[in-house]
């Protein structure tokens, strides 16, 4: 159950990159009432995993590196609680 709750936050951080671009780029515009629901839900959900990455790394002048260490941070986490964990409490 972790693991799928892991993976599914895994696919918003992803989903969440990709929109903040197709928004840079104007490729959909947040004047639709539905991308732009979508925006904000996804952002309210990852955007406080990714503060504590933001407060850390310096700024780079437009490009957000946070997303890449949060998902290296999923990655190892998912990989954990798959293998090492059932492992761990088999004995």
């Amino acid at each position: 159950m972790l693991s799928m709750i892991i993976d599914v936050f895994w696919w918003f951080v992803i989903i969440s990159i990709v929109l903040s671009w197709l928004v840079a780029f104007n490729v959909i515009n947040l004047h639709n009432q539905f991308v732009y629901n979508v925006y904000t839900s996804l952002n309210g959900i990852v955007d406080p995993m990714l503060q504590p990455f933001r407060r850390l790394l310096p700024d780079m002048g437009g490009i957000d590196l946070s997303p890449i260490f949060l998902l290296i941070i999923l990655s190892t986490l998912s990989f954990f609680v798959r293998y090492e964990l059932p492992q761990y409490l088999a004995g």
